[in-house]
C-alpha cells in the first residue's frame, strides 16, 4: 500500500506533498474530508506501534481540551483521533510496510528516500 494521510488545509502538508515529488500510484486522503475509519487507524497501529505515536501533541484541541494534564491511555489516543481529525499527527505516510508519521525534516526526507527507491 502506498497511501498518505495529510490535510489539504494543512499548508505544511501541502508542501511536503510537493517536496516528495510522489508516483502516481499513491493514494490521498484528506482526513477532513474522508475520515479516517477504525480499520484504518488500527493498520496505522500496526505500524507505528502505538495510537500515542499517531496523536499530535501540537493540535489546538489538546491544548484547548488541556490534555496535558491527564493521563492518557492508548484507547483515549485511539477514541480523540477517530473523533477528531487534527489529533492525528500528520502526515502519515505509507509505503508497504514502512510508516512516516509527522513533519520533521528527518521524517519527510526519510519518506522521500524510500518512495524514491521503490
Amino acid at each position: 500500500m502506498k497511501k498518505i494521510y495529510y490535510l489539504k488545509t494543512c499548508s505544511t502538508c501541502v508542501r511536503i506533498l510537493k517536496e516528495l515529488n510522489l508516483p502516481s500510484d499513491f493514494v490521498l486522503q484528506d482526513i477532513k474530508t474522508e475520515e479516517i475509519t477504525v480499520k484504518q487507524l488500527e493498520e496505522m497501529k500496526a505500524l507505528t506501534g502505538s495510537y500515542e505515536a499517531l496523536f499530535s501533541k501540537r493540535s489546538k484541541l489538546y491544548k484547548e481540551m488541556d490534555l496535558k494534564n491527564q493521563k492518557l491511555e492508548e484507547r483515549d489516543y485511539k477514541q480523540y483521533i477517530l473523533e477528531h481529525y487534527t489529533f492525528l499527527s500528520r502526515p502519515v505516510i505509507i509505503i508497504c510496510d514502512k510508516v512516516f508519521v509527522g513533519n520533521s525534516k528527518a521524517v519527510v526526507e526519510a519518506a522521500k528516500a524510500i518512495i524514491h527507491t521503490k
